[in-house]
């Protein structure tokens, strides 16, 4: 299918419903990455999906792009853009009610994958707005409160469900950061899955098909 021309520049499988509308899965990359990146898993994921992979909105030199900014400064150390951060989960909140309504998607079915960054703003979208996904596949990633919307407590997360993994040896962001989320779900009311594989920064097959499993019990 052509993509249309929305705010966030994206690729998409269609599903294989020809009748209704279909549920769709959203993917957030990583920092440096693009939209090709998780896109590779489509094509082994339900063909009942849409399956939609968006570009960051950031373009970085090189190549590449971002969700918003890290610096590596040598006095502060490594920080991030909170305010960049809390721009782009706004823009992934207007980008999936846009794509829904463009490609004829089913709203109350809506998946969110995101990796390492694109983890952090999945994390940061879902918790603010729960009433807008469904599941959400957090991929090396954790949770960062200070891009959370203000409020977020109060909302209704219990009909979320969220997939968590994270690599024992991930060099770029500690399992120990991702090992608060589940204690961070648990007090939400939200049912989570939590899983380490021996890996680093990235995703084994055995980690694919866990939340491959996982996704097909959800959709």
């Amino acid at each position: 299918m052509t993509t249309a021309p929305l705010s966030l520049e994206h690729l998409i499988r269609p599903s294989s419903l020809t009748d209704g509308k279909p549920p769709v899965l959203f993917m957030f990359h990583g920092y440096g990455s693009n939209e090709e990146d998780l896109f590779s898993f489509a094509p082994e994921l339900s063909e009942e999906l849409c399956v939609i992979s968006v570009r960051a909105p950031y373009p970085m030199e090189p190549y590449g792009n971002a969700w918003y900014a890290i610096n590596f400064d040598a006095q502060q150390g490594k920080w991030s853009d909170d305010e960049q951060a809390k721009t782009s989960r706004d823009k992934i909140v207007a980008f999936i009610d846009e794509a829904c309504n463009t490609y004829n998607l089913d709203s109350e079915r809506v998946t969110i994958l995101g990796f390492s960054q694109g983890t952090i703003l999945s994390y940061a979208v879902a918790l603010s707005y729960p009433e807008k996904i469904k599941n959400v596949i957090a991929l090396s990633g954790y949770i960062n409160e200070a891009i959370l919307k203000k409020g977020y407590t109060e909302k209704d997360h219990s009909d979320l469900k969220i997939y968590v993994s994270h690599g024992q040896v991930d060099q770029v962001i500690p399992p120990e950061w991702a090992q608060r989320a589940p204690e961070f779900l648990k007090n939400l009311n939200i049912d989570h899955v939590y899983e380490e594989f021996p890996v680093g920064h990235g995703v084994a097959p055995q980690n694919f098909y866990s939340f491959k499993k996982w996704l097909a019990d959800k959709i």
